[in-house]
């Protein structure tokens, strides 16, 4: 059987989450566990997430998987939802909505009844400048205290658009953001993904909502996650299926892009693009052999990579981390172009899972 797996690792995982209580002990956590809990598979992720305060999910089909898997926390829509008939179905199984936009408002207004009482919160958000979702300054305060006066429980909700760099942005966020939140005094707030938790313990409040920290990935291109004390919980495995021997001038794979300056040992995998690993490379890349790190060569095909392994006691089966603990993904996507976010989501359903 083809050995290209992913390992999920619970206790990772766990720990990951603790050191969010440990960061924001006085915050509730809103546990981000979209787009299939960042591609680690929700249904292996929600137990060591047992804990969370809340669920935050992208659309209602993610939240109803989680409902159908047994799990009774809060749960948060952060795009809202995106038609009026999803509304009862919210409601009949207990979901809260973020709302950014006049129609949504509408929508739940006309369910108001049915809303407030089973509790929910509605969370209202904030366009402070990152320009994706959310209502302006002034309008948002309005918006606020009309919900308040029909009995709704508010939370204001904004996403920075910067947390994970110094951005003159930052500043104009934080202040539209105090300036609402006093405005609209008594009301929940929340603001913080898993950079900002780290940068502005100031700004915890009542709700923070980590996603990539929570996967043992960095939020920050310039710390990594050994760094932020926290453990990788993926681990992308395949193994060896082939051992060549090449000499000076040989080249290896599609379009002959690598040729060997010296005799040298080279491994094939059983992994490619196929799979969820990443094709074209910016920089060099790096695979792990028993813990070494060690260069892809030539091109990724859609099922397979070659590898170089002179002087390493690698064999036939031998495993291959292409990342994990030794070869952490950001690493990975560093080399790649992109974001640990990226590389983690796109993963195909082809290679194997299990839980740790």
């Amino acid at each position: 059987m083809r050995q290209a797996t992913i390992c999920i690792d619970s206790t990772a995982l766990q720990y990951n989450f603790n050191r969010v209580k440990q960061l924001a002990p006085t915050a509730k956590i809103v546990s981000m566990v979209k787009a299939n809990a960042y591609g680690h598979g929700v249904e292996h992720c929600l137990a060591a997430l047992a804990e969370s305060d809340a669920f935050g999910v992208a659309c209602l089909e993610e939240a109803l998987e989680i409902r159908t898997l047994g799990y009774q926390n809060d749960i948060t829509l952060i795009e809202g939802v995106f038609s009026a008939d999803e509304m009862p179905s919210v409601i009949e199984h207990r979901i809260e909505c973020i709302i950014h936009h006049q129609q949504q408002l509408d929508w739940l207004r006309a369910h108001k009844t049915a809303y407030i009482a089973q509790g929910l919160k509605v969370w209202v958000k904030l366009n402070s400048g990152m320009n994706r979702l959310g209502f302006k300054l002034p309008e948002i305060i309005d918006v606020i205290q009309l919900l308040k006066s029909e009995g709704f429980t508010c939370v204001l909700a904004m996403h920075f658009a910067n947390a994970d760099a110094d951005h003159p942005l930052n500043e104009q966020q934080k202040n539209q953001f105090l300036q609402v939140k006093a405005a609209c005094d008594p009301i929940l707030a929340s603001c913080c993904n898993s950079a900002a938790i780290f940068k502005w313990p100031e700004l915890h409040f009542d709700y923070v909502r980590p996603g990539i920290m929570l996967y043992g990935a960095s939020p920050f291109a310039d710390q990594n996650v050994h760094a932020l004390d926290l453990k990788p919980v993926m681990s992308f495995t395949a193994q060896i299926i082939a051992l060549n021997t090449i000499q000076a001038g040989e080249q290896v794979g599609y379009g002959s892009t690598f040729t060997a300056e010296q005799t040298m040992t080279i491994a094939i995998v059983s992994i490619g693009y196929g799979d969820g690993y990443p094709r074209a490379y910016l920089q060099p890349n790096f695979v792990a052999v028993q813990g070494q790190l060690t260069p892809v060569i030539g091109r990724v095909s859609m099922d397979m990579i070659a590898i170089d392994v002179t002087g390493l006691d690698a064999r036939l089966d031998s495993e291959v981390e292409l990342w994990g603990k030794h070869r952490l993904v950001d690493d990975v996507a560093t080399a790649n172009g992109t974001i640990g976010y990226e590389l983690l989501c796109r993963m195909t359903t082809r290679p194997r899972r299990h839980l740790l």
